[in-house]
């Protein structure tokens, strides 16, 4: 490893990956980066022509940004993609750890004995591997940054869906743990957990848990009037990446106006 590097106004921009970046929280972020002046990296599974999108949008804000297929649950697929960021950007200050998966909202008893490890292993495994990968180049820099999105679940447990909960209670493990072992090292490392949010998952899970078409549906049913949007989320992993945040690390923040729905985005 080589000497730090102070970050100035006279280097380069700061490159920030967001994993699940193609769609809902992670694009809104990717976006809010970009607009914030990061260069962005922006991560997919599936979606190749959503992630170039976000990528496009992101490049009319005067940035570099580029698309990166990988599972994150693939230790191999993840090394390939941390390598290929420093490759086309030549630095990583940022990982923004956000992709997930849902759960199929069974009891435990009624579960697929695979839910839990399949969970498991892109929410918290993946997100070990993506942080390991990453340290060696975050530790370059007198402040850089790794915010993992969780949620309020992991906080406030429902019945049903044991496995996404157990995979966002893991999560939030490793920040803190990780937030202990890197401060010396210039790296802060921070949770942001949404509550229910307006994606394509808070739709489904507003349907099953209450009937509405859609979590944008109870907007008029929560104390702010509104349930949460990504830009909401988004505008609070820009805050903790900012120099208002310099001293900000080891910390949770939820970001929710929904008491007593269920908070997985």
């Amino acid at each position: 490893m080589g000497s730090r590097m102070t970050i100035s106004a006279d280097t380069a921009r700061r490159v920030a990956l967001v994993t699940g970046g193609s769609r809902g929280i992670g694009a809104a972020i990717a976006l809010r980066l970009a607009a914030d002046g990061f260069d962005v990296a922006i991560n997919y599974r599936r979606q190749e022509e959503a992630a170039n999108g976000v990528a496009a949008t992101a490049e009319a804000r005067g940035v570099r940004a580029l698309a990166y297929r990988a599972d994150i649950a693939s230790y191999e697929e993840d090394a390939a993609m941390i390598d290929r960021v420093v490759a086309d950007f030549g630095r990583l200050d940022v990982l923004v750890c956000n992709a997930g998966i849902a759960s199929r909202g069974r009891s435990v008893a009624d579960t697929d004995p695979d839910e839990p490890a399949r969970l498991l292993g892109v929410h918290a495994v993946g997100a070990h591997h993506l942080a390991s990968l990453a340290l060696p180049h975050l530790r370059r820099y007198d402040r850089s940054d790794v915010v993992l999105v969780s949620s309020t679940a992991a906080a406030r447990p429902t019945p049903n869906g044991a496995p996404y909960m157990m995979a966002k209670v893991a999560l939030e493990a490793l920040g803190r743990t990780l937030a202990l072992e890197e401060g010396d090292n210039g790296v802060r490392v921070n949770i942001v957990a949404p509550g229910l949010t307006v994606t394509d998952m808070g739709d489904r899970l507003a349907h099953a848990v209450t009937g509405v078409p859609g979590a944008a549906d109870l907007d008029a049913s929560t104390p702010f009037g509104r349930v949460t949007r990504p830009e909401d989320v988004a505008a609070v992993v820009a805050f903790l990446l900012s120099a208002d945040a310099e001293m900000v690390t080891g910390q949770r923040i939820e970001v929710t106006s929904t008491a007593g729905v269920p908070g997985r985005h």
